[in-house]
């Protein structure tokens, strides 16, 4: 008998509410017949359903241990509730009887086979590489950089006239221009724009007075600017108009497929992965939801990130991500371009436990030094392009607290210790909180000697590097403050 890890099937779910559907199904007692094929490669049910006759359910496992899932029921999503509650009652100790394999799934066998072969003959045969249109990758690049000359308008309007001054009139003026950038193909700048409108606006609105977050913003904008500029005049004196693993191209705006990131040699084969946190947050600019996960890759030790887009219009059609509690093997790990927290991509997971050994691999890839760690943070937050975080693993020796003046009289800090430094953790502004759950760890042992996972950030007001904390790593478990 098979069994299907929980963590498995949610993963393999379109939606939250398809797998809290399917365990309704479960639960309910919704199989009114179970039968499985004698070499355990076919699974079947017989499920009630919303009208007269029931569904007909089938897991096939012929190519290993992540089945084709089919249903008669007329739900366009894939697996369907029926499906997942199928894989589901794998670990129900319900009676399977035998059966034999249905033709209609030894034809569908044998076509898929037949298609796999084609493939591999023709994979044999070197692919002739596609051909770019020249001429348009040209004009689409003179295109950009006409755009880049209104986006610095905008930047030097700006920065004249001062963010304070921004008003009813003058945010409808700059909205109409960042849909002009659009015409440019320039999406990248014209959502920068559009999130230093959105965040001038949430001042306003607040009272605050605090436009760190909108220089930041305005910056990075005149630093793509600038940059890109040259990047294009280059590319178009040397006659390179295709794109290249520079981060300049993504950040304009352009598009990676895995098939040109691996072209550029961006990929990695059988990686292990760790999630250390995961987090939803709304991009206002985007008009999109964006699940992003940290992960680190326990052979190489770097920290990586996986980002989820899901616009508002399509929510429905885009799988929502979710955290993952155990690790993953992947066939194949993608990067985009970059450098310090690279955004990375798979597709198909084989869920691996997480054990005392493995949690020993990760909690090695940790740093004892908080001084080199800051040192590499600098490098790479003084680059004004930039998101103003540095993941890092830091292996400490305890947590404490202080009292310490602030603008509101007497404030409490949290301070970590390590190798005789010691550096403030602080939530960064914009996301998610996190220090105060320090004071409800579950075992006050994770205190000290344990490895604690964050991101590094340069605090504009106390003009230092902080330590925003996102997870602890102990020698049985990891514990999200963040999820």
């Amino acid at each position: 008998m098979r069994e299907i890890p929980e963590q498995q099937i949610a993963a393999m779910a379109p939606n939250a509410n398809a797998v809290s559907n399917a365990r309704k199904i479960v639960k309910s007692g919704g199989f009114t017949e179970h039968a499985r094929s004698g070499d355990d490669t076919f699974y079947m049910g017989t499920c009630k359903g919303s009208g007269s006759s029931a569904y007909r359910v089938s897991l096939d496992f012929a190519d290993g241990d992540v089945p084709v899932c089919r249903c008669s029921c007329p739900s366009r999503q894939f697996p369907c509730k029926h499906g997942l509650a199928l894989m589901m009652e794998l670990s129900q100790g319900r009676h399977w009887d035998i059966c034999s394999i249905p033709q209609d799934i030894l034809d569908k066998r044998a076509k898929k086979d037949a298609r796999a072969g084609k493939k591999e003959e023709q994979g044999d045969k070197p692919k002739a590489p596609k051909k770019t249109n020249q001429a348009a990758r040209t004009k689409k690049l003179k295109k950009q950089l006409e755009g880049l000359d209104l986006a610095e308008k905008v930047v030097r309007e700006l920065m004249e006239a001062g963010l304070g001054t921004l008003n009813g009139t003058s945010v409808k003026v700059y909205r109409d221009l960042a849909k002009q950038l659009g015409d440019y193909y320039l999406p990248g700048p014209q959502r920068l724009v559009q999130s230093l409108v959105l965040e001038v606006e949430r001042l306003k609105e607040d009272g605050t007075g605090d436009y760190g977050e909108a220089v930041r913003i305005l910056v990075f904008l005149r630093a793509l600017i600038k940059k890109s500029r040259v990047y294009l005049t280059e590319k178009l004196e040397q006659g390179q108009v295709e794109d290249d693993n520079s981060i300049l191209y993504e950040e304009l705006g352009g598009i990676w497929n895995l098939e040109r990131l691996m072209e550029l040699g961006l990929k990695k084969e059988n990686g292990r992965l760790l999630q250390l946190s995961f987090g939803v947050s709304y991009d206002g600019a985007r008009r999109e939801w964006v699940d992003k996960g940290w992960w680190l890759d326990l052979d190489s030790g770097e920290i990586d990130i996986t980002y989820n887009y899901r616009p508002v219009k399509a929510l429905k059609y885009v799988k929502e991500e979710d955290s993952v509690m155990e690790a993953v093997r992947v066939p194949m790990l993608v990067y985009y371009p970059g450098e310090n927290g690279r955004r990375i991509r798979f597709e198909g997971r084989e869920f691996l436990p997480v054990t005392g050994e493995l949690l020993a691999e990760a909690r090695d890839k940790a740093s004892a030094s908080l001084t080199e760690l800051v040192k590499a943070a600098k490098n790479d937050l003084k680059n004004t392009l930039s998101d103003g975080r540095f993941g890092c693993l830091v292996f400490y020796d305890g947590l404490g607290t202080a009292v310490a003046e602030g603008e509101e009289g007497q404030q409490r800090e949290y301070i970590l210790h390590c190798g005789g430094t010691t550096i403030e953790l602080r939530d960064r502004p914009g996301d998610m909180p996190s220090v105060r759950r320090l004071d409800i760890l579950p075992d006050r042992r994770m205190a000290e000697h344990q490895v604690m996972f964050g991101v590094l950030w340069y605090d504009r007001k106390r003009h230092k590097i902080c330590l925003h904390p996102y997870s602890i790593i102990t020698e049985k478990e990891v514990v999200r403050l963040l999820y």
